[in-house]
């Protein structure tokens, strides 16, 4: 068995300026430049994020980052305010609504989410617990 001392994720991105803008700035997160040309973000609850430059990059067409918050209304207006679009799937089995919040809770199939992209292309999500 291997003697883990932490873990921590990753994911590319095509602009590192752009990631740090948008991560900072947009989401509010921690945001240190690592010393590899690469950068760090910090989540609530002190997690590291490893997140670096890729030439080649294709964007994650699944969730990488959930964002839990208290109220899922209010995050998409703030994300929607800053120019980030949270109606980006067209799929009626998502049943989402015109902010591209899939109302989970009341349907009593999961939580409320909306997902939406960083400027790399990589999908990710707010949600209610």
């Amino acid at each position: 068995m291997l003697d883990i001392k932490h873990a921590f994720s990753g994911f590319s991105v095509d602009d590192l300026a752009a990631a740090k803008e948008f991560y900072g700035r947009i989401l509010g997160l921690v945001v240190a430049e690592g010393n590899m040309g690469n950068l760090e973000l910090t989540l609530p609850g002190g997690q590291h994020i490893f997140v670096y430059p890729k030439r080649d990059h294709v964007p994650a067409s699944y969730t990488i980052l959930n964002f839990v918050v208290d109220d899922i209304d209010e995050a998409v207006d703030d994300l929607n305010a800053a120019g980030v679009k949270t109606a980006i799937y067209d799929d009626p089995n998502l049943r989402t609504d015109s902010k591209g919040i899939a109302r989970g809770k009341a349907a009593g199939f999961g939580p409320d989410i909306a997902w939406f992209t960083d400027p790399a292309g990589n999908v990710l999500s707010v949600l209610t617990e």
